[in-house]
């Protein structure tokens, strides 16, 4: 009973507003939404406390499905993996929909933008709720349905539409792969209900499948297929364009997409399936590496940025690098871990992030900010907290969990697991170092902004400020809370997550070396302090360095390229096909032949037969001497004989 208030509350909330969004106003659908979310995460944090550490359990809603041998059910599987992502998703949505209640003040479309937060919610919660592949599919294709709403919201602007479009398009990659998944999991297993699957992957262990005249792991390839979906959804190396151009959305939404929903959905994936991904290595090892990859790349992206969304959309992005190459190394409870405590700081920095653009009137470049810590010094305060989390200064909670990750790199024996740690312990020394810019740029030295936009500075209302102070606290003691998920016997997952025989990585990290463990946090007192150096100390370094390293410079502000190449692979070329079938196919053959030339026949033919209306009576008296002479002799031909 308790889940399933948990799980429909937002979808009440999101019906209500949405469909008597006129008639209650905003306040109203304000007070639905956000009341029915407080529910939800009430219930979501007694379910931590209650339920964490317990054995599997179902909570059966309805019968969906039954079709020859294929049965689906409606359920909620009630674990501590779904446990942890209910409260994350629940707890820092019911914030986030408290923080918009002043954000959007004054916006002409409050109820749908509320009705929006809480869909979003519902489809993360039904997607982390799952108990079968069908089910979980629902809530991604619902999340992706949501950030497309939600990224488009302001529909008025054509950067807001193309943001959404793109962020569907891109996500359609994943979710083909995600369904091909599906598929074969069905083929494999004859079954997508969890229990059935993960119970009969050691006895596939060896199985093949072959497709196309090729052979293939079967195992390896389902794993490879579910982590495609996930790379979409989590805005992994290759299919992460979307994700920055999302900061097109009002920042609640960038907040809760990066926080607590959407990005996160492709990590649960993972940890979800380990009982599948442990019987397949090659699928670890490309996780490992995809993971590793994209918390490196994307650290660099984040050095040459200047829009502060953008830099922190880029922090997530190499965040989400970590959660999948621990998971790649096989310690899937430090990438939850580290999910758990990102979500904390990362909804901080967003909606510390949109304090500050509401007190710029909307500016969001930090080359004209500077000189903002003494006029809204608490959302200073906060967002150091939330910055310092980020990067693991001891004892926040993102110490905990990045330097578990870091560790378990090290100490595991999966393929690629040191090519992790290297690329991982570089990617902290670069989160350092742009966080320590952002901060350095947005608050400090003088100011740079337009006179009159710095003359009305001010703080936000206490609406938006209360739910920096309360993803504040757990940002510092998420960590402490959370200690637990790291244990070796995996007592505190209750079996929600799958480690084989030879998985020892979590008991392995307390043997790593002293110089292993000190190594991140050297490296976030080394990017710190190079932030401090050229952005308070010599803040003309940085143009200095540009300058001299202009290729790649260039080469890091315009994203390694990649929205470049997809335009010149796939975007030019799709158009040029459709521009050549819509030319040649439809207005030249189709439209031609069809419909166009069947009216320009009648037309054609209507034009001659009008011309024998002339209006003169011997013309008439004429065609009907001539049509009696016919008639005559038609008749004279057939029966005159």
């Amino acid at each position: 009973m308790l889940h399933a208030i948990l799980v429909s509350s937002p979808a009440v909330g999101a019906l209500v507003a949405g469909l008597f969004g006129r008639w209650l106003g905003d306040r109203g659908a304000q007070l639905v939404t956000c009341g029915l979310m407080a529910v939800s995460a009430l219930c979501a944090t007694l379910g931590l406390f209650l339920y964490a550490g317990e054995p599997a359990s179902k909570v059966v809603l309805a019968r969906w499905i039954a079709v020859g041998g294929f049965e689906a059910e409606w359920a909620l599987r009630i674990d501590t993996l779904s446990t942890v992502m209910m409260f994350v998703v629940s707890f820092v949505s019911f914030w986030i929909h408290v923080y918009s209640i002043g954000y959007m003040a004054g916006d002409p479309g409050v109820p749908r933008f509320m009705s929006y937060l809480s869909l979003f919610t519902f489809a993360m919660l039904m997607l982390v709720t799952s108990d079968n592949l069908l089910q979980l599919y629902f809530g991604w294709e619902g999340v992706g349905l949501a950030s497309y709403l939600l990224i488009g919201f302001w529909y008025t602007r054509p950067s807001a539409c193309a943001a959404a479009i793109k962020a569907f398009i891109v996500n359609r990659v994943g979710d083909f792969g995600l369904a091909l998944g599906v598929a074969l999991c069905f083929f494999l297993f004859d079954s997508i209900h969890f229990d059935v699957v993960f119970a009969g992957a050691a006895e596939r262990a060896d199985a093949t499948v072959r497709a196309f005249g090729l052979e293939a792991h079967a195992l390896t390839l389902l794993c490879v297929l579910l982590f495609l979906g996930a790379m979409g959804k989590s805005a992994q190396l290759g299919l992460h364009t979307w994700l920055p151009d999302a900061m097109e959305g009002p920042t609640p939404v960038s907040a809760l997409i990066h926080a607590a929903t959407m990005v996160t959905a492709g990590v649960f994936l993972v940890a979800r399936f380990s009982p599948v991904f442990e019987f397949a290595p090659a699928a670890l090892a490309l996780v490992t590496v995809i993971g590793a990859a994209t918390a490196f790349f994307a650290a660099t992206v984040g050095l040459t940025q200047f829009d502060i969304k953008r830099v922190i959309a880029y922090s997530t992005c190499s965040q989400l690098g970590y959660m999948f190459f621990a998971c790649g190394v096989g310690a899937y409870a430090a990438g939850i871990f580290h999910l758990f405590t990102h979500a904390f700081f990362k909804a901080l920095l967003f909606l510390g992030a949109g304090s500050v653009i509401h007190a710029m009137s909307g500016e969001q470049d930090m080359r004209k900010m500077g000189g903002l810590a003494q006029k809204i010094k608490f959302t200073y305060a906060m967002m150091w907290i939330g910055t310092l989390a980020l990067v693991g200064f001891p004892g926040t909670a993102g110490f905990f969990s990045k330097d578990a990750i870091l560790e378990a790199a090290w100490a595991s024996h999966y393929a690629f697991h040191l090519f992790a740690f290297w690329l991982g312990l570089a990617a902290a020394v670069l989160t350092a170092f742009y966080s320590g810019r952002l901060m350095f740029l947005t608050f400090h030295g003088a100011a740079r902004g337009d006179h009159e936009v710095m003359e009305h500075v001010h703080e936000s209302p206490p609406v938006m400020l209360v739910p920096l102070v309360v993803l504040a606290i757990g940002a510092l003691f998420g960590g402490w809370l959370g200690k637990g998920m790291l244990d070796p016997e995996g007592r505190w997952w209750g079996g929600a997550l799958f480690t084989g025989a030879e998985n020892h990585v979590l008991h392995a990290v307390h043997e790593v070396p002293l110089l292993v463990k000190l190594a991140p946090t050297f490296a976030m007192a080394a990017g710190l302090g190079l932030a401090w150096l050229c952005y308070v100390r010599m803040p003309s370094l940085p143009e200095r360095a540009a300058a001299a390293l202009r290729p790649l410079y260039l080469f890091l502000y315009n994203k390694w390229y990649f929205d470049e190449l997809y335009d010149r692979l796939f975007v030019g070329p799709a158009l040029a096909l459709g521009r050549l079938f819509w030319q040649r196919g439809d207005i030249g053959i189709i439209d031609r032949f069809g419909p166009d030339g069947v009216a320009q026949a009648v037309l054609a033919g209507g034009s001659r037969t009008v011309r024998l209306q002339t209006g003169y009576v011997y013309h008439y008296a004429f065609a009907m001497l001539i049509g009696l002479v016919l008639l005559v002799g038609l008749y004279l031909f057939l029966f005159g004989a």
